[in-house]
């Protein structure tokens, strides 16, 4: 019964932590942001969090004493939203080689994964969810039957299983498209200057106009891989914030891939804005 409460807790705190990060960006994009790693409306780490933060404070005795200091309880969570967050951070690059946020713009920060102005922030948050959101929701357990969450736990076990399996396949799609187009794009590239490496004269001008076009090319690339990726896959793209470097990449490759990315992104925006038109009519 614990491990089917603690699930339907996860589910629940990933989705209130979904729609925190959703009206975050989206107010700081100025316009929608769905942030979630998944399809379905959750954001697992959020989840993740807060079950563990529970777990902890509701373990330990000492914690979970009304007299325990406030400042023990920012600096608890503080520490473990920067384990959690670099974490996160770290797995996901490795697996899938991509960054879904950079906080290298922000002060104090370490590799871009976590900072300490964010962290300040989940500290405090962490605060309020241990004094006031895990009380409130542990006082519902009483009221709940106990099959109620085995059920949920089953239904929601299923949901999540599907969606993970579901983003996996879509994701390594989306990379092998990017890898494609950027191995596709050079090879145009190559040929090109193998054409010009033959006509020495005309190399000067020939650059001049290869760089006026460059933009034209990146629009022509990534317009095709825009129009046949799935719906999961425009929605990942957008989620992700850079790609990172594989094996044996370099900086200028990273930065290629990178650029290509951006485009294709403006890609993605435009149909969605397209379709959206299409569906008001």
């Amino acid at each position: 019964m614990i491990i089917a409460q603690y699930f339907v807790e996860f589910i629940f705190y990933s989705f209130l932590g979904w729609i925190w990060e959703s009206i975050y960006c989206s107010a700081k994009e100025h316009k929608w942001a769905d942030r979630g790693f998944l399809f379905g409306p959750v954001c697992p780490i959020y989840g993740s969090a807060v079950v563990l933060t529970s777990v902890i404070f509701g373990g330990i005795s000492a914690l979970s004493s009304p007299d325990f200091p406030i400042w023990g309880i920012f600096i608890i969570c503080y520490i473990g939203s920067v384990v959690l967050e670099f974490g996160t951070s770290w797995v996901l690059e490795k697996r899938f080689h991509a960054r879904w946020w950079d906080y290298s713009y922000m002060p104090l920060n370490i590799q871009g994964r976590i900072c300490v102005p964010v962290s300040t922030a989940f500290g405090i948050v962490g605060v309020f969810v241990v004094r006031y959101l895990i009380p409130t929701i542990e006082g519902m357990h009483e009221v709940i039957p106990t099959i109620i969450y085995e059920v949920l736990a089953i239904i929601l076990a299923m949901a999540f299983g599907a969606d993970y399996a579901l983003t996996e396949a879509s994701l390594s799609a989306l990379l092998k498209n990017v890898e494609e187009m950027h191995r596709e794009f050079n090879e145009h590239a190559q040929t090109n200057y193998e054409k010009l490496a033959g006509t020495p004269r005309l190399i000067k001008g020939k650059l001049r106009e290869e760089k006026d076009l460059m933009e034209l090319r990146y629009e022509a690339f990534t317009k095709a891989y825009a129009e046949r990726m799935s719906f999961n896959q425009r929605r990942l793209l957008l989620a992700i914030h850079s790609f990172t470097s594989r094996r044996g990449d370099s900086i200028d490759t990273i930065d290629l891939k990178n650029r290509l990315s951006e485009h294709l992104k403006v890609r993605v925006r435009g149909l969605r804005k397209k379709h959206d038109r299409k569906d008001n009519k």
